[in-house]
C-alpha cells in the first residue's frame, strides 16, 4: 500500500516538469540522500545543485533548512545564475546564499559541468587545513593529482569571490577550499557522487596515515602519472555512470522517497 501511493506521488509530482528536468530532479535528489549514508553530510548546511537539461542559466539546489535526507525531486528550488527564483515549492525556505555564490560562479563558467557537489566533512576540513594539501600517497588519492585549490576568503557571501573560484578551479573537477572543504564539479549528478565519495576517502585515509605517526611511502613521480591517467573520463570510462544504478538500489534499500 505504502509503495503505490509513493508512486502516485511520483508521477503527479513529475508532470509539472519535463522528462529530462524531472530525471535530473530525480537523481539529484538521490544524490543528497546518498551523501549522509556515506557521512558525508552537514546538518542543513552545504549543498548540490545540478544544471537543468537543455539550459544554459538555470539549475536545481536545495532549500535552505532541510536535512539532505529530507529531499525529494518534487522539493528542490529551480534559480538561474542571476540568483532568481524560478521554482520553489515552499513558503518558509529560499537557497543558502553561499550556496548561490559557490554553484552560480561554477555553473556559469564551466559548460561542460552540470552538477557541483560542496561539503564540509570532518576529513576533508582537516586535508583543507594542511599545509601540504593532498598529498599522493594512495591509489585513490592519486585520481586528484591535479586538483585545485582556493583560498580561505571567509563565508561565500561575497558576489566578488566568484570571479576567484572559477580562477582557481580552472579546468579541473576537484577543488579544495583552504580551511572550508572540499568541491566537485562533473558532468553529471552519478560522476559528481564517485568523485566526492573517491575524494572524501583519500582524505579519510591521509588523516589516517599521518595520524599513526611514521613514515609514509610517496609512489614515484612516473607511477602517480600513470595512475593518474587510468582515472582521466576518456582513459577507460567515465567514473561514476555504471557505479549509479547500484548506488540507486543501495539507497531504495536504506531511504526510499527521493523521486517524490
Amino acid at each position: 500500500m505504502h509503495s503505490s501511493v509513493t508512486l502516485a506521488v511520483d508521477a503527479a509530482a513529475s508532470t509539472r516538469y519535463s522528462p529530462a528536468e524531472w530525471q535530473t530532479r530525480v537523481d539529484l535528489a538521490a544524490c543528497y540522500r546518498l551523501m549522509p549514508l556515506y557521512g558525508m553530510s552537514d546538518l542543513v548546511y552545504n549543498h548540490i545543485s545540478a544544471r537543468i537539461p537543455g539550459t544554459e542559466a538555470e539549475f536545481l539546489i536545495n532549500p535552505y533548512g532541510f536535512l539532505y535526507e529530507e529531499i525529494t525531486a518534487s522539493s528542490l528550488i529551480k534559480i538561474d545564475l542571476d540568483g532568481q527564483v524560478l521554482d520553489n515549492p515552499h513558503r518558509d525556505h529560499g537557497v543558502n546564499l553561499a550556496g548561490y555564490v559557490i554553484h552560480s560562479a561554477v555553473h556559469a563558467a564551466r559548460a561542460d559541468v552540470h552538477c557541483v557537489i560542496h561539503t564540509h566533512s570532518r576529513a576533508g576540513m582537516a586535508v583543507s587545513a594542511m599545509e601540504v594539501g593532498l598529498l599522493p600517497i594512495t591509489q585513490t588519492a592519486m585520481r586528484f593529482r591535479d586538483i585545485a585549490y582556493h583560498d580561505y576568503e571567509g563565508v561565500a557571501l561575497e558576489l566578488a569571490e566568484r570571479e576567484r573560484l572559477v580562477r582557481d578551479l580552472g579546468t579541473e573537477d576537484a577543488m579544495i577550499l583552504r580551511s572550508h572543504g572540499l568541491l566537485v564539479a562533473s558532468a553529471s549528478v552519478a560522476e559528481a557522487f564517485n568523485a566526492m565519495y573517491w575524494l572524501e576517502m583519500a582524505c579519510r585515509a591521509q588523516v589516517d596515515a599521518l595520524s599513526a605517526g611514521t613514515p609514509l611511502i610517496r609512489p614515484s613521480d612516473d607511477v602517480i602519472a600513470r595512475t593518474h591517467h587510468v582515472y582521466r573520463p576518456d582513459t577507460i570510462r567515465r567514473f561514476g555512470l555504471m557505479e549509479w544504478p547500484a548506488m540507486l538500489r543501495h539507497l531504495d534499500r536504506r531511504n526510499p522517497g527521493y523521486a517524490a
